[in-house]
């Protein structure tokens, strides 16, 4: 009789075990199940997470530039910014672009409008900058006006790459020995601030100092 009630006690766990193993994979399952959403909505929330880039307060880089006066008879210095370089040959393509361009204020350009850079090479203090022919084709001509050009490109390489001290110019490749008969150019020009305005920014500092 004892053995009769042992067998029946253990017809009855079987079933019982094979509910709890069928929990315990349905619990597994759901687990697994809720990890995996996780897993998606967490992927998806990081790709519509907006991408922020910063921006470096350094994007500018400040420019001196020496432009023709209203009256045409000296050099006045105008600050400028163009875009952070970081060769040589960059920052000076645009900054002689940018003197190229002309003033923003009412000072008068000391480059015909039509003028375009060709290239700029930098050889120890000396750079050779290639002007397009409309350098000479285009320029009013007349002393004033030849010095003017010649040296506010020259201040200008100066003032804001100070060691370059010598401009040799040349246009369509080819050195120039004047633009229009007034100045002589056979040789490399050295900066000369006497033609900058008395209280020119930056222009009277370099003058006072014999820079």
């Amino acid at each position: 009789m004892s053995q009769n009630h042992h067998e029946l006690h253990k017809a009855q766990q079987k079933p019982r075990r094979k509910r709890l193993i069928l929990w315990g994979a349905l619990v597994a399952l759901l687990f697994c199940i809720g990890l995996l959403v996780g897993y998606f909505e967490t992927s998806e929330t990081t790709l519509k997470k907006p991408i922020v880039v910063e921006t470096s307060s350094q994007s500018n880089r400040e420019v001196i530039l020496y432009f023709a006066s209203v009256d045409g008879r000296t050099l006045v210095a105008e600050i400028r910014e163009i875009s952070e370089c970081q060769q040589d040959e960059d920052c000076l393509s645009d900054t002689v672009r940018a003197l190229i361009a002309g003033p923003e204020s009412d000072l008068a350009p000391i480059f015909p409008t039509a003028v375009e850079l060709r290239s700029i090479a930098v050889t120890n203090s000396l750079v050779s900058i290639d002007f397009s022919q409309e350098l000479i084709a285009a320029h009013p001509g007349g002393t004033q006006s030849e010095l003017l050009t010649i040296y506010g490109l020259a201040d200008t390489m100066a003032v804001n790459f100070p060691h370059l001290r010598q401009v040799q110019i040349l246009v369509e490749g080819v050195p120039v020995a004047t633009l229009k008969g007034h100045v002589d150019l056979r040789q490399p020009i050295n900066p000369d601030f006497s033609l900058v305005e008395e209280g020119s920014l930056v222009g009277e500092e370099l003058m006072s100092t014999g820079k």
